[in-house]
């Protein structure tokens, strides 16, 4: 009997050494899915957040669904490579689904965020990209709920909820919220500094061309006042590598 009892537990010991369980996302995910995100989620490289109806509370919506070029099945899964190519692919379609120009983009709430396989399933051969646009950018402490799809969501003249405003003394000090809050300063009009392809200029051409331009279009903005305050933000090389050739331009105004 003590034999059978050690051949029992030997069993449930060996059953118990197999490999780990598969990954869950190997496969890509649903097109169109909506889901809860808050930044700390979009501040990771991987999500496998639960999926809810789109007619429920929720702060993204999965816009763009695909496999990454044949040229990144050997690649590694943080390969710099394959995230200039996300930025690229993410950014175009983000403005297509929400029927918007390149600038108008640059001045709305919603932003987007990609997700790759996580690192079990990469390493089983996963090779998909998502893209999500959320209720909220960098600097949202917690996102805004979206419609039941955002898809067209900044065609014709958009509503001030998704257009971006700051509240505070100055520009970079502020807080960026919705327009339709109080504010003081709203994001009226965005200065393109180079193409595809081309060199970063270096910081002191990139701010001085944007406060240059700004100045002008800002008071172009406002009908020419006699007075007026105008902002601007201007990224840096790191931005300029990711696919961003754009400055935004500020208006100090409470509408």
């Amino acid at each position: 009997m003590r034999l059978v009892v050690l051949a029992v537990v030997a069993t449930l010991l060996l059953g118990g050494c197999g490999d780990d369980p598969a990954p869950t996302d190997v496969q890509a995910p649903a097109l169109g899915a909506c889901r809860v995100l808050e930044p700390a989620d979009v501040a990771q490289d991987s999500n496998d957040s639960d999926v809810v109806d789109c007619t429920a509370d929720h702060t993204a919506e999965t816009y763009a669904v695909g496999e990454l070029p044949d040229r990144f099945d050997d690649a590694d899964r943080d390969d710099r490579d394959v995230g200039a190519w996300a930025y690229e692919t993410c950014s175009a379609a983000f403005a297509d689904f929400l029927g918007a120009d390149e600038s108008l983009v640059m001045r709305t709430v919603v932003s987007w965020a990609w997700f790759r396989p996580s690192k079990a399933a990469w390493d089983e051969g996963a090779r998909w990209y998502r893209c999500d646009v959320v209720g909220g950018g960098e600097q949202s402490k917690e996102y805004v709920d979206l419609p039941t799809t955002a898809k067209g969501l900044l065609l014709g003249r958009p509503k001030d909820a998704w257009l971006v405003c700051a509240d505070g003394p100055t520009v970079a000090g502020s807080v960026k919220v919705p327009c339709s809050q109080p504010h003081q300063w709203r994001a009226v009009t965005t200065i393109s500094l180079g193409d595809e392809g081309d060199p970063y200029p270096g910081d002191r051409v990139v701010e001085v061309t944007t406060r240059d331009f700004c100045s002008k279009s800002v008071g172009a903005w406002l009908n020419y006042p006699v007075d007026y305050d105008y902002g601007y933000t201007w990224f840096h090389q790191a931005e300029w590598d990711a696919g961003n050739r754009r400055s935004v331009c500020w208006a100090r105004t409470d509408r």
